[in-house]
């Protein structure tokens, strides 16, 4: 953590005989909790599918089966699938609760092969696949906490109180909506959205996910039976964690979408070496000076 900047020029000659920076942009431990995050996420998204194959329904609560009232209901008919939330319902037929798999079997759990781990249905598989990639969650995001609040990295990812005005944040929401991205010294640093969706992340939506998939484990109502309690029961803390696995699937598509928009190739490259090109306004040919890495 008390690795310096560097900054190389690169002054080659270009169309626009434009001189381009590259700067240190990311540091090795965030690098690595980012792509070991990335596995993992998708490993247990996946194999969290196939645990909710078993049954497809959310309650709040204490208790839920077949013949009590579920919020969330994924099912099928003779004929047709359909998503049941409330008293809204979806027809889904060919991609939930009722669909063809590539041997041209009609299949009636709710999500295909394809989304899951296993890709045909096993109970126990999915919950061994979920629980050994939870440690490398759990672990993973104690120590990058530890990190974050022990270094430098809080200044760059929380966000500063100017930035939290109304008029500030309109005008970011503004600037994305109209692809309009930062370029120079403000490129390398997180905009406030960035930081208040990762914030929200990091520190709410993991720290739940984690939590609630204690609650529901049987192990722990002799352990820690508050903890079932301040979730008001397993069934509670079943639909919580599953509303964040949502909310996590939601943050990661936007996520993908400005990575493409903002220029993958760069993007990538930053967070694979840590080096990142800074993306300069049209017609300025000096380079910004270089702030500290990322967090």
């Amino acid at each position: 953590m008390s690795e310096q900047p560097q900054v190389r020029r690169d002054n080659q000659p270009r169309p626009d005989d434009s001189a381009r920076e590259i700067v240190k942009r990311h540091r090795w431990p965030v690098r690595v909790w980012h792509w070991v995050n990335t596995l993992t996420v998708f490993v247990m998204l996946m194999s969290g599918l196939m645990i909710f194959n078993a049954h497809p329904r959310l309650y709040w609560g204490q208790y839920g089966a077949n013949q009590d009232y579920a919020w969330l209901e994924i099912g099928s008919t003779a004929s047709s699938g359909y998503l049941r939330v409330g008293s809204l319902t979806i027809p889904t037929t060919g991609v939930l609760g009722h669909w063809t798999d590539g041997n041209g079997r009609v299949n009636r759990r709710a999500f295909p092969g394809w989304a899951t781990i296993p890709s045909t249905y096993s109970l126990s598989a999915g919950r061994r696949w979920h629980l050994a990639f939870a440690w490398v969650l759990a672990i993973g995001a104690i120590a990058y906490w530890i990190y974050l609040l022990a270094g430098k990295g809080r200044r760059r990812l929380f966000p500063r109180r100017a930035e939290l005005r109304p008029g500030h944040v309109w005008r970011e929401v503004k600037d994305h909506a109209r692809l309009r991205f930062p370029t120079g010294a403000a490129a390398l640093d997180y905009n406030v959205l960035q930081k208040v969706s990762y914030v929200g992340v990091i520190f709410v939506l993991l720290p739940l996910l984690i939590l609630t998939g204690l609650a529901m484990s049987p192990g722990m109502n002799a352990a820690w039976g508050w903890l079932i309690d301040i979730f008001g029961g397993r069934q509670s803390a079943r639909s919580i964690h599953f509303i964040c696995a949502f909310l996590i699937t939601f943050f990661i598509l936007i996520h993908l979408i400005m990575v493409v928009l903002a220029g993958p190739l760069n993007e990538i490259r930053s967070m694979i070496t840590g080096w990142y090109r800074v993306p300069q306004p049209k017609h300025q040919v000096a380079a910004p000076e270089a702030p500290e890495p990322v967090e």
